[in-house]
């Protein structure tokens, strides 16, 4: 997932200990993820980047979250007298980011283009 690749690659590139990175995850995570982790953290206290990574990782790179993602995808068709033009262009690029995270730009926005 791209945002564990960025919290790695920040976190090594800086030095940071897991205090620093997991302290920001309050400010963070938004809507359902921040009510996920104020349960988590209620539930387990602190715990450190591996294991939040862990649970990240199951909580959203799983067939549901995929299957969810690529609904989403496939049902979000451009109508030029409901939606502007950029912000759905931009969700449908995320949702493809987050399902395919190494496939090309060219790629992305032909998958688009071509729904």
């Amino acid at each position: 997932m791209e945002f564990i690749r960025g919290i790695d690659i920040i976190k090594e590139d800086f030095e940071f200990q897991d205090r620093l990175v997991t302290a920001r995850f309050n400010t963070l995570f938004t809507k359902s993820a921040h009510r996920w982790y104020l349960k988590l953290r209620q539930a387990h206290g602190h715990q450190s980047w591996t294991r939040f990574k862990t649970h990240i990782i199951n909580k959203w790179a799983n067939n549901a979250w995929r299957f969810k993602v690529e609904t989403a995808f496939q049902s979000a068709k451009f109508n030029a007298d409901n939606d502007k033009a950029l912000p759905w262009f931009c969700q449908q690029k995320d949702r493809l980011t987050a399902l395919y995270p190494d496939m090309s730009e060219f790629h992305i926005h032909r998958k688009i283009l071509r729904q």
